[in-house]
């Protein structure tokens, strides 16, 4: 780490503020130190000014051995423009990314999937984003991805469903064009002809509204492929600068909370006493953290509002497409039947059409009989066998 020195003149707001929370100072610390550069503030705008840089003066007095209170004092009582000394501190990024952080962002990724009772009884501390927003558009994500998906799988069934349908109208023609070509009447003939043609008309009709409705299913599943995959990339990555900016501030406070226990027993701290470089180069870290996390938020947030856009504009145009393209096909398909008016036939019938031959043949009453006496007589020999059988067994009986 290396300290630069410079000074920046910073006009105050309307609250008499510059937007600033200032840490360290006597009498544990021997330096000042921005903890914090709120947003939308003279000195977010300004932009000099980071977290860990220590403030070494205000105007013309020095800080030097001052508490934080003073120097808060200090800034609040120079009016309009004030000019802050400072000692910019250089810190890379991958130095303050130490073990500990990645093993926080981990925990952070594992109790992002927990409920908050489950988390808190295995003990597990965390930091969280309150009253996030974004998490109410994921969810509406997952719920449209789903609907989009139940909508191609409906519609596909349909399509095939329809296809079916074809396939029998289609048959249904074949066949009466058969029974039209072969009636020996005219007017049966030409009736049936006429049946058939109707069918067959019925069956392109179906196949003119398979192809209007099936770019339906390429537009869903573009949406789904391509459109959803993509943002998905995004809040992926906006996941992880999450993650790792809620390790900083779970970092930061346990620094705080570590400096506030030395305090209680009024022990000394050894970063501390020697300017607090660990804690400010947390504080720097987290800030940088923090910046790339507010723009991949902002990306998340602008591609969730297109998609959105875009999915209730592409729900309403597939809808109506279908709507429209079945709407035609059953108007089309009641026109022709109803120019199909050729009922009741007159068809000229031989005396042996309702005349079925039996490949069975039946039995004549008279055999039926006789094989039934001799079946009888039959049983009736068995029965006197059996019993001339059972006298000779028994032999006599002596007196």
């Amino acid at each position: 780490m290396t300290v630069t020195s410079g000074h920046v003149v910073i006009q105050k707001d309307d609250s008499n503020l510059i937007g600033i929370s200032i840490g360290g100072g006597s009498p544990l610390c021997p330096c000042l130190y921005v903890v914090q550069v709120f947003d939308n503030t003279p000195a977010a705008k300004d932009g000099t000014l980071q977290s860990g840089d220590e403030l070494v003066g205000v105007g013309s007095n020095s800080v030097k051995g001052r508490t934080k209170v003073d120097v808060a004092k200090m800034i609040q009582g120079v009016k309009k423009n004030v000019t802050i000394h400072y000692n910019k501190l250089h810190a890379e990024p991958k130095q303050g990314k130490s073990l500990d952080i990645v093993l926080k962002k981990v925990k952070h990724r594992i109790v992002e999937n927990m409920s908050s009772s489950t988390a808190d009884s295995l003990g597990l501390s965390r930091a969280i984003l309150c009253n996030d927003s974004l998490l109410k558009k994921l969810s509406e994500l997952e719920r449209n991805e789903q609907m989009y998906k139940g909508l191609m799988e409906h519609t596909k069934r349909m399509l095939k469903a329809f296809f079916d349908l074809c396939q029998v109208h289609r048959g249904f023609g074949d066949t009466f064009a058969s029974i039209g070509v072969r009636e020996p009447q005219s007017g049966a003939s030409l009736a049936f002809t006429e049946f058939g043609d109707a069918h067959r008309q019925m069956e392109k009709f179906g196949i003119k509204m398979l192809k209007t409705v099936k770019p339906m299913l390429a537009d869903l599943s573009t949406y789904l492929t391509k459109a959803v995959p993509d943002t998905k990339l995004t809040i992926k990555k906006y996941a992880d600068a999450k993650f790792e900016y809620l390790s900083y501030c779970l970092k930061v406070k346990e620094m705080d909370d570590e400096e506030y226990s030395y305090a209680a027993v009024q022990e000394p701290l050894y970063r501390v006493e020697t300017g607090n470089y660990e804690y400010r180069l947390i504080l720097r870290c987290r800030q940088q953290a923090r910046t790339r996390f507010a723009k991949l938020r902002s990306d998340v947030l602008v591609k969730l509002e297109l998609l959105d856009q875009k999915h209730v504009q592409e729900t309403v145009s597939q809808l109506q497409r279908l709507i429209t393209a079945l709407s035609r096909y059953h108007k089309d398909c009641h026109g022709i039947m109803a120019e199909t008016n050729i009922f009741p036939i007159e068809v000229d019938l031989a005396r042996s059409a309702f005349a079925y031959e039996s490949t069975t043949p039946f039995p004549n009453e008279d055999e039926e009989d006789e094989e039934m006496l001799e079946a009888q007589e039959t049983k009736e020999e068995e029965i006197d066998a059996k019993q001339e059988e059972d006298d000779l067994l028994i032999g006599p009986i002596d007196n």
